[in-house]
């Protein structure tokens, strides 16, 4: 698979809570390739659950758009197909790396990683009904004892996958320690020459973090998650990193404007009630760093208006 068939190498990556539309909206305004859906329930999406479909939405003009969908078999994903090939999505991928335990006791998500047959029937049964490139995003295994990313992403491969997205921790870790940065090399290693694009995703922070992974493990890229939050500048920086070799950081007026615009985001797609609760964990994510912003998270977090959460933030201006 070429990667220009999925924009580029940078892909804002799935995040339960976070990747809706206006935040994909404000990623692809500064660079993002591509963006993934917040994760979806195939047997929600078989059911024509409302909440479901709502994650599927685009914003105007999303022309690239992951769906990732998540569950225990491929019984639901057979039976989420109508509906989900509705959407038009660039690309459907796989959840094989969730460790919240609601999903995992339901055999989704990271609990896939100890059924490694099973990812295989679930890409076929996509594959029976549509030629939409899949990926699937994993873990090394569930935990340190059952170290198996190499086996599971070979039979992902066997069964389709065109692209492949390594989360280097076990389940067990869920996000604590280090990323293993060897198991990026092994994988890229295994399947160099195969077509498959190799992504990874751990620990990537900075632009730095980002071009180092790719340039010493032969990744093909990389999906941005916790290092893109409060900061979706991470895209167009590494970007300049890339072609220039070095970057501007976003000043703090370029900070809050952003924020700000994607608080307005927020309350034109979801109402101000919802989206001004929903924009706070965003809001905390920007402002965190700058000087003097510690009244400013208090105003915020107390914040159910447009108008008092802009007084929050310009007041870190003034």
């Amino acid at each position: 698979m070429d990667i220009k068939e999925i924009g580029g190498p940078f892909i804002l990556a799935p995040l339960a809570g976070y990747t809706d539309k206006a935040f994909r909206e404000i990623a692809r305004s500064l660079g993002a390739d591509a963006a993934v859906s917040e994760m979806v329930s195939a047997e929600g999406l078989a059911r024509n659950g409302e909440k479901t479909k709502a994650l599927l939405e685009r914003f105007p003009g999303e022309d690239r758009f992951i769906i990732q969908l998540f569950g225990p078999s491929d019984d639901p994903v057979r039976r989420a197909m109508d509906n989900l090939l509705e959407y038009n999505p660039t690309m459907i991928d796989i959840n094989c790396g969730c460790p919240v335990p609601k999903v995992v006791k339901t055999g989704a998500g990271s609990a896939l990683m100890k059924n490694p047959e099973m990812i295989g029937k679930m890409i076929k049964a996509i594959k029976e009904r549509t030629s939409i490139p899949v990926s699937v995003k994993f873990r090394l295994g569930w935990d340190s004892d059952s170290i198996n990313y190499l086996e599971f992403a070979t039979i992902a491969a066997d069964a389709g996958a065109e692209m492949l997205t390594l989360h280097a921790r076990t389940r067990a870790q869920g996000y604590s320690g280090k990323a293993d940065k060897e198991a990026f090399s092994a994988l890229s290693s295994h399947f160099r020459g195969s077509g498959i694009l190799i992504f990874g995703s751990g620990d990537v922070f900075s632009p730095e973090d980002a071009l180092s992974l790719m340039n010493d493990s032969g990744l093909d890229g990389v999906m941005f998650a916790r290092g893109a939050i409060g900061n979706p500048f991470i895209f167009r920086e590494t970007k300049t990193l890339m072609e220039k070799g070095s970057y501007t950081l976003p000043s703090t007026e370029e900070r809050i404007t952003t924020a700000i615009k994607h608080l307005d985001l927020m309350i034109r797609y979801y109402g101000e009630n919802v989206g001004c609760r929903e924009m706070r964990k965003h809001l905390m994510a920007y402002i965190k760093g700058i000087p003097g912003s510690s009244r400013a998270k208090n105003e915020i977090g107390q914040a159910v208006t447009r108008s008092s959460m802009i007084e929050a933030l310009t007041g870190i201006l003034s």
